[in-house]
């Protein structure tokens, strides 16, 4: 008898690290099912991404790592998120075609923000699931941008004519609708706002929505979306890093290990959050004020100004209470028992990653859907508090050490984010409602 053939699929991620980190768990769950998994990255991201997973050993035999150009020049901004949606379909769509053709691939799982791609379904007759990188709710809502246009909240440029809360579960003020506050500019805005509209049309092409969420979190928003499996907390294990652009420093696991249980601030901004030099001054000195330990992420890019004699400055003044580090292991960051809460952006990643090591959550959104979490964290869950800028738009230090105090001292909090977190680890133990959706995704992936 014949041996039967690998299962071959195609993941193709927006090329951002918060979007790079969940797909590739998921192809390492596909590759421990025995697929053949081709991940494809811009070739600006590849070297970073490949550098780092080589280094720790965490590339699996069935995982094949590809790329090919983003469209931008080598002066451009490849971060610049605004930009690179409006070059990737041109430059990447008869690339993909080719590969799919070439390696006869029949599944694509594709970035819900690459969502252009469902076209491919028509011209290779490749059959394409998508995968969301955010919230249910967040998905929930760009199916219903519409509906917001046709009542007058929004129009079709993306400004707000309504300043009202948006009423889905969680809700929202329209101004935090995430492809309007992602646009810094009036253009950007509309591009963002027609290209949602223009993708939602190709949704019918899409086999499947795979959320990274569970049911028992977002039962509300998933029964707003037909075609959904969530098969969440896609998280990788702590023996290795699943897609970081930056490698980590893991002197901080040691300083972890040396402070009380329950007492250390950890404070992490994600890959895309700029801070300017006043508001960075802000943060420092209010975790200075705090009065607790503190473990802070500042990456490379993450201000500009500072220089290293300021930072030698402030540890004298903290007097080793706080450690700066530039990128960490987060998930082993949070499963620590020395963490007493997040200070966070709310990206979904870090999102999900807190509400699975049950920590509550200091909410400082930046952009995009962040908001929308942070309203499921304050406003559903009740598992964090949000940090609140003053007239100027400036968390100030008398307001991060006031919340900082609040939050340690709320038990009921605390209390809530350990049953979300036994929720979510129930859901993904074999039996549990993700384990199980994740089995019908292999068993749909494995059709030819």
């Amino acid at each position: 008898m014949a041996a039967a053939t690998q299962p071959h699929v195609m993941v193709l991620p927006f090329p951002a690290q918060g979007h790079v980190i969940p797909l590739m768990e998921l192809s390492h769950r596909l590759v421990e099912k025995g697929f053949k998994i081709d991940f494809v990255n811009t070739e600006f991201n590849h070297d970073h991404i490949f550098k780092v997973l080589a280094d720790k050993g965490a590339i699996p035999g069935g995982l094949h790592m590809l790329s090919i150009p983003d469209g931008l020049g080598p002066a451009d901004d490849h971060t610049d998120i605004g930009k690179l949606v409006q070059v990737l379909p041109a430059a990447m769509f008869s690339l993909l075609e080719k590969m799919i053709r070439s390696k006869k691939i029949k599944w694509v799982i594709a970035d819900v923000s690459m969502s252009w791609a469902l076209e491919l379904a028509n011209t290779v007759g490749v059959r394409i699931v998508l995968f969301s990188t955010y919230s249910a709710a967040v998905f929930a809502l760009r199916m219903n941008l519409p509906k917001l246009i046709e009542d007058g909240v929004l129009d079709e440029t993306g400004d707000v004519k309504r300043h009202e809360m948006v009423q889905l579960m969680p809700p929202i003020d329209a101004t935090e609708v995430p492809w309007v506050n992602l646009g810094s500019t009036q253009e950007r805005r509309r591009f963002n706002i027609q290209n949602v509209l223009k993708t939602n049309q190709l949704m019918a092409l899409a086999e499947m929505i795979i959320c990274n969420t569970f049911r028992e979190m977002e039962f509300e928003a998933l029964a707003r979306l037909s075609n959904a499996l969530p098969v969440g907390p896609l998280v990788a294990p702590a023996s290795g890093p699943k897609g970081n652009f930056l490698p980590e420093d893991l002197t901080c696991l040691t300083w972890l290990d040396t402070q009380a249980p329950g007492s250390v601030i950890y404070v992490a901004f994600g890959s895309s959050t700029i801070f300017d030099v006043s508001q960075f001054h802000e943060l420092a000195n209010g975790l200075a004020l705090s009065g607790q330990p503190f473990l802070w992420v500042v990456r490379p890019n993450f201000t500009n100004g500072i220089q290293e004699d300021w930072f030698k400055a402030y540890n004298d003044i903290v007097e080793g209470k706080g450690l700066i580090v530039s990128w960490v292991p987060q998930q082993r960051v949070l499963s620590h028992p020395s963490i007493a809460c997040f200070m966070s952006h709310c990206g979904w990643n870090s999102t999900i990653e807190g509400v699975l090591h049950g920590v509550p959550f200091l909410c400082w959104p930046y952009f995009s859907d962040q908001f929308c979490n942070q309203s499921y964290l304050c406003n559903v869950w009740k598992t964090g508090m949000k940090l609140c800028q003053d007239k100027r738009g400036v968390v100030t230090r008398k307001e991060i050490k006031n919340k900082v105090a609040q939050l340690l001292g709320d038990k009921d909090i605390k209390e809530r984010a350990v049953r979300l977190k036994a929720a979510a680890c129930e859901s993904i133990q074999e039996g549990g409602s993700s384990h199980q959706n994740l089995l019908k995704l292999v068993n749909l992936l494995r059709e030819q």
